[in-house]
């Protein structure tokens, strides 16, 4: 589960603020754990839960926005395969085709 890697990606960053996941992260350690380092969770409550929490819906939107990205991403088949296994080549490889998506995005929007 990814919810083991809660912890270090929250020691990663000093002063997390807004934390903002999918209702798969919907668990009190990880909220407490939010709290703990000076953030505020962002997370849908599960829907067989008895007590629902409410969320911003601006601010989840944004979380929406860069799953969508990610998806984006993967439809590059060099990225979603990881067929480059160095680091460095792999990010250049996600780079290029962020690249690409912006160039894309750019050209639709003029």
């Amino acid at each position: 589960s990814d919810k083991a890697a809660v912890a270090d990606l929250l020691a990663a960053h000093p002063a997390p603020g807004d934390v903002v996941a999918d209702r798969g992260y919907d668990a009190r350690a990880i909220l407490e754990l939010i709290a703990a380092h000076g953030g505020r969770g962002h997370i849908p409550t599960q829907r067989d839960r008895n007590v629902q929490r409410s969320v911003d819906p601006a601010i989840y939107r944004q979380r929406n926005l860069v799953e969508r990205f990610f998806n984006k991403l993967k439809h590059f088949r060099k990225i979603a395969t990881r067929y480059e296994k160095s680091a460095r080549n792999y990010l250049a490889a996600v780079l290029m085709a962020c690249s690409r998506l912006w160039a894309r995005h750019y050209e639709s929007a003029s």
